[in-house]
């Protein structure tokens, strides 16, 4: 099941000066931003567990995509 809106990934497709967009474009960036995003929630939840907290900060998610 997929988390992020369809609609969504025409908005930011066109945001970067698509004309048009495809189902399958569309489709395929979510799949390639879920994965992403699921690799990065694994690393942000990883140092929240290692500083002894259950909460995910701001500061964790934006570590986390730098590593």
């Amino acid at each position: 099941m997929s988390i992020l809106a369809l609609a969504a990934m025409d908005k930011l497709l066109r945001k970067s000066g698509a004309k048009r967009v495809s189902e399958s474009a569309k489709n395929a960036m979510r799949e390639v931003l879920e994965d992403y995003a699921e690799k990065i929630s694994d690393k942000a939840v990883k140092l929240a567990e290692h500083g002894g907290r259950t909460t995910i900060k701001a500061s964790d998610i934006k570590l986390a995509m730098k590593t």
